[in-house]
């Protein structure tokens, strides 16, 4: 079961654990440093669906998930989504700045080397947590294997395109670790990526 901890480029630190269960896969992050109190929960099913989300940050709460070809969310007070409106959209899933969303979208596209596969998501911005439908193209550029001190660890680099900005970043994922990304890189682990 990795766990560890992302930095984030304004020195916000992630800790985080996630591991695979008898029916998906899980990841917990919890924030501290320049923006303290986050949380991020997504639970997974077998074909990388996320099928429950729940992101705490700023004093609200976000809770979701994917049913079918649509994406489900309410958005409220922390503590209190008695009077928060659900919000529905044909998107794919969730994205953000959590390596969790993004190690669960590139996971759900089963890209290989060379492809590219376009895809909508809701965006949350944090920390209000405010939602946005995006358009991005995930091309899987290569797979390299790194020597370590037990066995050679397969490390994916992914380029991801906004369609709308044209902003294009680079993700570096191994197994269910995201090793670097947009704005956030892998600053301790306690044990090595669980492969996929």
């Amino acid at each position: 079961m990795p766990e560890g901890a992302y930095r984030y480029d304004d020195g916000t630190i992630e800790d985080f654990q996630c591991a695979p269960g008898p029916a998906g896969w899980r990841y917990v992050g919890r924030t501290s440093g320049a923006t303290p109190g986050g949380r991020v929960d997504v639970a997974v099913d077998s074909r990388w669906r996320q099928v429950r989300l729940e992101i705490h940050g700023g004093g609200w709460l976000l809770r979701g998930g994917v049913t079918g070809p649509k994406t489900l969310w309410v958005r409220g007070a922390a503590g209190d989504l008695a009077g928060a409106q659900e919000h529905t959209a044909a998107a794919a899933g969730f994205t953000g700045s959590s390596p969790g969303l993004l190690v669960a979208i590139a996971r759900s596209l089963a890209l290989t080397v060379g492809v590219a596969a376009r895809v909508r998501l809701v965006a949350v911005t944090a920390p209000v947590l405010a939602t946005r439908l995006v358009e991005q193209e995930w091309t899987l550029h290569e797979v390299s294997e790194h020597e370590t001190e037990t066995a050679p660890l397969a490390v994916e680099r992914y380029s991801v395109a906004d369609l709308a900005t044209g902003v294009t970043e680079v993700l570096y994922l191994s197994g269910d670790v995201a090793l670097s990304g947009p704005g956030v890189e892998l600053h301790a682990l306690a044990s090595p990526p669980t492969g996929i």
